[in-house]
């Protein structure tokens, strides 16, 4: 069982940081109003708007400011400006230990998938998978359901999502739970061979990925089924597939089919069509806490993931 951060109090700061690539700026400061409309002061990390080719600063400045909200006994929470790339380059110099001793919430997806995952596993904390301040927040198209989401984070609620959110399919019917674990597909792949691979053991795997055409996600749905972690799993869970703008290939597979091949075997219930991931409206769910997949309903149900 991970540890689940303390809840969110009127009042409380949570920091800014950029664990990634660099924020636009525009959107980052648009957001502003929305975190402060929640009743939230702000404290934005010392490199957030640092430029380094396509990194935020250097992996130093990204990683001291992680840490100097960390330390900071007066932020509660974490919330990250966006992704890209770069989070993995330093996670192996994350003090866990630090994350252990004083758990906080950490909100992100995309590449904060790698800090999801060596979190979850080496300071054994519950983490958040939603929407982020200049990627989400401070766009014209951020939804109002993305924006309740951040309401879990003031109370402990259990989640749950029907067909009343989206469309959703069955590949394989069934009920089973565990913990929720998972994200951004690309991210997952790149951490195996590592020390950081994901572990889906008894577990729910969540995966989505943004702009990949078919035959990417199916190279990447091979590494994982090549490295056993279908058969280990629980369920899957399908978030959001965004389509590439162009398909190169005149030949391809749609998604569907490629999903298709990879799941419609299993033994384990899997449904596609979440509104989890690159996409609005963004469901955001805790990493780390019970959940439950029911392919026969078409539902799953997700603890809470605050105290």
């Amino acid at each position: 069982m991970r540890t689940r951060p303390a809840r969110l109090q009127k009042g409380d700061t949570i920091g800014i940081i950029a664990p990634s690539s660099p924020p636009k700026l525009e959107n980052l400061h648009r957001s502003l109003s929305f975190i402060e409309n929640l009743g939230l002061k702000i404290k934005m990390g010392k490199h957030v708007e640092q430029v380094n080719g396509y990194l935020a600063g250097t992996d130093d400045e990204r990683l001291a400011d992680l840490h100097d909200m960390l330390k900071d006994p007066d932020v509660k929470a974490i919330i990250c400006a966006g992704g890209g790339y770069g989070a993995a380059r330093y996670a192996d110099r994350i003090d866990y230990q630090l994350m252990a001793e004083q758990p906080k919430i950490l909100w992100g997806y995309s590449d904060i998938t790698f800090l999801h995952t060596t979190i979850g596993q080496f300071a054994n904390i519950v983490t958040f998978h939603g929407p982020m301040l200049a990627s989400d927040v401070g766009k014209d198209s951020f939804h109002d359901l993305s924006a309740r989401m951040f309401n879990q984070l003031f109370e402990p609620s259990e989640l749950h999502y029907s067909e009343e959110v989206s469309p959703l399919t069955t590949l394989v019917g069934g009920v089973s739970q565990g913990e929720l674990v998972g994200g951004n597909l690309s991210l997952l792949v790149s951490a195996l061979g590592t020390k950081y691979e994901i572990d889906t053991r008894g577990k729910l795997l969540l995966i989505e990925d943004v702009g990949e055409e078919p035959y990417r996600v199916d190279g990447m749905l091979n590494q994982l089924r090549l490295a056993g972690k279908f058969a280990d799993a629980a369920g899957i869970v399908i978030g959001d597939f965004s389509k590439p703008e162009s398909t190169k290939r005149k030949v391809t597979l749609t998604l569907e089919e490629v999903f298709q091949y990879y799941f419609n075997d299993l033994s384990i219930p899997v449904v596609s069509g979440f509104k989890i991931g690159h996409c609005q409206p963004h469901f955001a769910v805790p990493l780390g806490v019970e959940a439950r997949l029911d392919g026969h309903a078409k539902t799953l149900t997700i603890l809470p993931g605050v105290e």
